[in-house]
């Protein structure tokens, strides 16, 4: 297996250390990565951490390892602000749409999913939603009270962070310190309820307006936020199990109060390694809706948005993001997109040049030659297996691309190099190109991508139907209609679309 002659290094979250990884088992890798929560259209931000986390599920399996990846669907209990007052988020969307809160599930989980297979993200092996294990999360709250670390408090229960300090740290993931937090915890509604600002609610009273609610030893509710996470990675990754990742923005609350809730119901934190994504930012600013500088993944495809000049190809924004290091802040920019798409182009030149040679074994072999080839093969894996480092082995890949074109033009004659060395680059140079970065040439999916953006677009139609936005109706339709698409409204509503 490669997994033996490659040993993969990561930096644990939790530690703030670089450590080899030793998995739970020999030869197989348990990892959970916090999923969407499904209210709304999938952004960027969650494009990066599905396609850091695809990239690191894909090389362990490349390595040779057996992976039960497990991502999960949020369907109910993240709150407006992430906090333990307001809304339910779904809910909230729901009441505006005049939807029912699964049909929005279902919609956005819908969502969710075309765009991760634009992206070429490979489906994760599990993804359990939180309404399917109510009851495994009723039981962990009463397993937290039975413990003693947390209280009722008029039909709601909220974890004692104070308690666990007292013989565990919290904070200890995100480095915060509890004395600071407390004291800059501003009042917010519903504050009354607890003993200290700090609890969170692992199990919060449905007020009589509130859609998303279940039975339960202290009455009819719904489960906080943070306890789905801690139940599913338990339920299907065992008690201990190897990689927990995200986003770096949840590393505070969530992932601090996943530690807190585990350490409590298991006696130990099943996490041997923590894994965060960074953020996005767009010239130099932090995306978001607030600076007017945050787009969808439709709008970076299609170029419809003031600060693009053109649109790119989910490819060219794969290749794109995997030029940094998962933890790594990523800039947007024209001129970094665009260098990006001739990146990816080369790539896949060299992929094809690749793939049209046959070795004939003629000519004296060059040495050096042979043994350059052969060190920029095995950088590729070093690289990979130091902390998932995509950006080092892209260079590494462009070595060989350059090596590839050469043979192909006969600059380089093929007999120069082993027949062993030339496998050694095929394997290698397909292998992390296709399976292990996930770039694929856009052709061979250009009908399928063609199918999910319509899919897509469709959607959005009918959502501005519903809004009686007619202006952006009869947009969507004219422009596909300029690029040779009809669209064709049905007297029940629904939509169609002919290539003319």
């Amino acid at each position: 297996m490669k997994y033996k002659k490659y040993p993969v290094s990561l930096v644990n979250s939790i530690s703030r250390k670089k450590e080899e990884f030793k998995p739970a088992v020999d030869g197989y890798v348990g990892m959970y990565v916090c999923g969407p929560t499904v209210y709304s259209d999938v952004h960027l931000g969650n494009v990066r951490t599905f396609t850091s986390f695809d990239l690191i599920y894909r090389y362990f399996l490349f390595l040779g390892y057996k992976v039960r990846y497990v991502r999960n669907i949020t369907d109910v209990g993240h709150l407006l602000n992430d906090e333990d007052s307001g809304e339910d988020k779904i809910a909230k969307k729901a009441k505006l749409e005049n939807l029912e809160p699964m049909e929005i599930v279902q919609k956005y989980t819908n969502g969710f999913h075309q765009v991760m297979h634009l992206f070429n993200t490979l489906p994760p092996s599990i993804e359990p939603t939180a309404t399917a294990h109510i009851i495994e999360q009723i039981e962990m709250v009463q397993k937290i009270l039975k413990e003693g670390f947390a209280y009722e408090a008029k039909g709601s229960v909220y974890f004692d962070v104070e308690k666990y300090n007292k013989s565990y740290k919290y904070g200890s993931l995100s480095g915060r310190n509890i004395e600071d937090m407390i004291s800059n915890t501003r009042e917010l509604d519903g504050q009354d309820e607890k003993r200290n600002p700090l609890d969170f609610a692992i199990w919060k009273k449905a007020e009589d307006n509130h859609i998303m609610r279940w039975n339960s030893p202290w009455g009819l509710g719904f489960p906080g936020w943070h306890l789905e996470c801690s139940v599913m990675s338990n339920k299907y990754l065992g008690e201990q199990f190897d990689i927990h990742g995200g986003g770096m923005d949840l590393k505070f609350p969530h992932h601090e109060c996943e530690i807190a809730q585990n350490r409590i119901s298991y006696d130990k934190d099943p996490i041997k390694y923590w894994i965060h994504t960074n953020m996005l930012t767009v010239n130099g600013k932090k995306m978001s809706k607030s600076e007017g500088n945050g787009f969808t993944p439709a709008e970076l495809m299609t170029g419809d948005h003031p600060l693009l000049d053109q649109g790119f190809s989910p490819m060219t924004i794969r290749f794109f993001m995997l030029q940094a290091h998962y933890a790594s802040t990523l800039d947007f920019s024209n001129d970094a997109l665009r260098a990006a798409e001739k990146g990816y182009k080369k790539l896949m030149k060299s992929l094809l040049n690749l793939q049209g040679l046959n070795y004939e074994g003629r000519g004296k072999i060059n040495e050096d030659l042979d043994k350059e080839i052969k060190a920029t093969c095995e950088l590729c894996f070093k690289n990979m297996s130091d902390d998932f480092n995509s950006a080092k082995t892209l260079a590494n890949l462009f070595e060989l691309s350059t090596k590839i074109n050469a043979i192909k033009d006969g600059t380089i004659p093929l007999g120069e190099i082993s027949k062993d060395t030339f496998d050694f680059l095929k394997e290698t140079y397909n292998g992390f190109v296709e399976s292990v970065l996930g770039l694929i040439p856009e052709e061979d999916n250009q009908s399928s991508h063609l199918d999910i953006a319509m899919e897509i677009l469709m959607e959005l139609r009918a959502d501005a139907k519903r809004k009686k936005d007619y202006a952006l109706t009869d947009k969507i339709r004219d422009e596909l209609q300029k690029a040779g698409i009809k669209i064709m409204d049905g007297k029940d509503g629904k939509s169609s679309y002919i290539i003319e």
